[in-house]
């Protein structure tokens, strides 16, 4: 009995494996129409795989859209650094060019002045509270500055030195409030008309000339230099343009308003000329009324 299940076991495996590699030689045979197990086989399979396909593309995209984003974010954020750096780079290169001009400008000025030794100086303070009036250089004593000494820049005449320690200087403008402050100026012309600057109009934002000979043509858009005749003040460094003319002095003499040439709230450069010469404190000095070349006569007892 034992035997006999055997052998059926044994033949059912045989027909088991007959109608298998029957069944796998129909399927690989080639035909232009599936049965209908097949297509409810691949219907059932195409929906399975459209359900599942979907939400996996969408997933899918959405990673590919954020690692894209991570990516643009990553590449913008590099972009933004280069171009700070340009700025930067930029910046640099325009104040450098800047400064560049300013210097080959005082050069200029520099080589200029005659009987005069320039010294080369950067502002290096300002005080807010006499922002007009004075500025601070980092020239001093130990760089041969001195007291009086005449300051510029290269577009024109701006002060002269008031104080000095070993390593700093002190400039007062002409911009300055002080009713002691003098320059001896000239106006060019056919006919050169000289006077005096003294004081500076807050209204106007622009310098006063006085002492002009009323007799003398001096007219709106003439150029005013400095004179050289106070002996402080090299000649003919440029102090401003005339933009309006009136009398003053009951008649007797002209005044005019004068615009600075030089650009007073922008100072950074400077030259101190060192004149070789002997200085005469005279109308460029501290404007007193002494009759300095003629210094009084000794009394008897000083005599004596």
């Amino acid at each position: 009995m034992p035997h006999f299940f055997f052998n059926k076991k044994l033949i059912l495996l045989l027909v088991g494996m007959v109608f298998l590699v029957a069944l796998i030689s129909f399927s690989l045979r080639d035909r232009t129409n599936a049965t209908l197990p097949e297509q409810i086989i691949k219907d059932t399979v195409g929906v399975a795989q459209s359900i599942v396909a979907k939400p996996a593309n969408y997933i899918a995209g959405v990673f590919n859209n954020i690692d894209s984003l991570l990516n643009t974010y990553e590449e913008n954020k590099r972009l933004k650094a280069r171009l700070e750096e340009f700025a930067a780079v930029q910046a640099e290169a325009t104040e450098l060019k800047s400064d560049n001009e300013k210097l080959r400008e005082l050069l200029d000025k520099s080589e200029s002045l005659k009987e005069f030794n320039p010294i080369h100086a950067t502002v290096i303070a300002r005080n807010p509270d006499q922002w007009e009036e004075k500025i601070i250089l980092d020239k001093g004593s130990s760089h041969g500055v001195e007291k009086n000494m005449a300051v510029m820049t290269a577009k024109g005449l701006v002060g002269k030195v008031t104080v000095v320690t070993p390593f700093t200087s002190e400039v007062e403008l002409l911009y300055t409030s002080n009713p002691n402050y003098r320059v001896s100026a000239m106006v060019l012309g056919d006919t050169e008309a000289y006077g005096l600057i003294e004081g500076f109009d807050k209204e106007r934002n622009e310098l006063i000339m006085k002492r002009i000979d009323s007799s003398l043509p001096v007219k709106k858009g003439q150029q005013v230099v400095s004179s050289g005749l106070g002996g402080i003040f090299p000649k003919n460094v440029p102090i401003g343009e005339i933009t309006e003319v009136s009398t003053d002095d009951f008649g007797l003499t002209k005044m005019a308003y004068v615009k600075p040439s030089a650009d007073f709230s922008i100072l950074d450069y400077v030259v101190i000329a060192k004149r070789s010469s002997t200085v005469i404190d005279g109308s460029d000095g501290s404007a007193t009324n002494e009759d300095l070349t003629h210094p009084p006569e000794a009394s008897e007892e000083e005599e004596k």
